[in-house]
C-alpha cells in the first residue's frame, strides 16, 4: 500500500558540497520493516541517511520521508520531519553534563514538549522501554556504553517517530551488547517502525536477518 512506504527515492543524487557521492539511487523502505546499509568508508552511508533527516539538501531526483517531499522542504519545516524522525549515532552524542533524563527532556523541549507532567510521563515510558527506567537520575558518564546507547536510542524514541536512522549504533559495542542493542531495534521494528541501520558489522547479519543495500561505486545496489 502506498501510505504504508515511510521512505521513497527516484533517480535521487546525495552531495557532500559540491562533490557527487551517490547517484541514481531508487528504493522504498516500508512501514515495519528493517534495512541494512552496508559499504566501505566514504562510500555514501552517512551522507544518505544525512539526505534522508535534511541535514544535506535533496538537490536532484524525488525524495519523500514520512511524508515530506525532501526537494521541497523549507528550513522551518526541517523540525516536524525530524519529529518523524529517531536518530541513533555512533558516538551516542549525549550531553555529559545531564543525567539521562535531561537528555531526554532536552531534545522533546526542543521539539515542542511543554506539559511538565507529560515530559516526565514519556521519559518513564521511553528509559522503560530501553531497561534503563531505574537510571534516569544518573549523568550519562556514569553509563557503561551499551547503556549510554540504549538512552541514545530512548532519545530517538521520545517523539513516536515513523523510522529509526542508525548510524553505526554497535560500532563502539562489544559483540553481547550489540546483541542487545539489535534485539531492541528488532523490538522497535516489531512494534511497526521502519529501521534503516548504517553498518560495518556484517557478523550480526546471520542472527538478525533483513534486507541488505550496499553503498559501492557511488550507486546503491539492492542485495536481497
Amino acid at each position: 500500500m502506498e501510505d504504508e512506504i515511510i521512505i521513497k527515492l527516484e533517480d535521487v543524487a546525495v552531495f557532500q558540497k559540491e562533490m557527487l557521492v551517490l547517484s541514481k539511487i531508487n528504493l522504498e523502505i516500508c512501514k515495519g520493516e528493517f534495512v541494512y546499509l552496508i559499504g566501505k568508508t566514504g562510500s555514501g552511508k552517512s551522507s544518505l541517511l544525512q539526505t534522508l533527516y535534511a541535514d544535506l539538501p535533496l538537490q536532484t531526483g524525488i525524495g519523500t520521508v514520512a511524508g515530506y517531499d525532501l526537494h521541497q522542504l523549507k528550513t522551518k519545516e526541517i523540525p516536524y520531519l525530524r519529529r518523524k524522525i529517531g536518530i541513533v549515532f555512533q558516538d551516542f552524542q549525549l550531553l555529559t553534563d545531564r543525567s539521562v533524563a535531561e537528555n531526554l527532556h532536552f531534545v522533546m523541549k526542543s521539539t515542542g514538549w511543554k506539559d511538565k507532567k507529560k515530559i516526565k510521563e514519556r521519559t518513564d515510558q521511553v528509559l522503560d522501554r530501553v531497561g534503563l527506567q531505574t537510571k534516569g537520575f544518573k549523568m550519562t558518564h556514569q553509563l557503561s556504553g551499551g547503556e549510554q546507547q540504549r538512552v541514545a536510542i530512548a532519545r530517538a524514541l521520545v517523539n513516536d517517530p515513523e523510522i529509526i536512522l542508525a548510524d553505526e549504533p554497535t560500532g563502539n559495542l562489544d559483540p553481547d551488547t550489540s546483541y542487545g542493542i539489535m534485539n531492541l531495534l528488532f523490538e522497535i521494528r516489531n512494534a511497526g517502525r521502519a529501521v534503516l541501520m548504517a553498518t560495518h558489522n556484517y557478523s550480526l547479519f546471520g542472527k538478525y536477518p533483513a534486507r541488505t543495500l550496499s553503498c559501492e561505486n557511488g550507486r546503491i545496489i539492492q542485495n536481497n
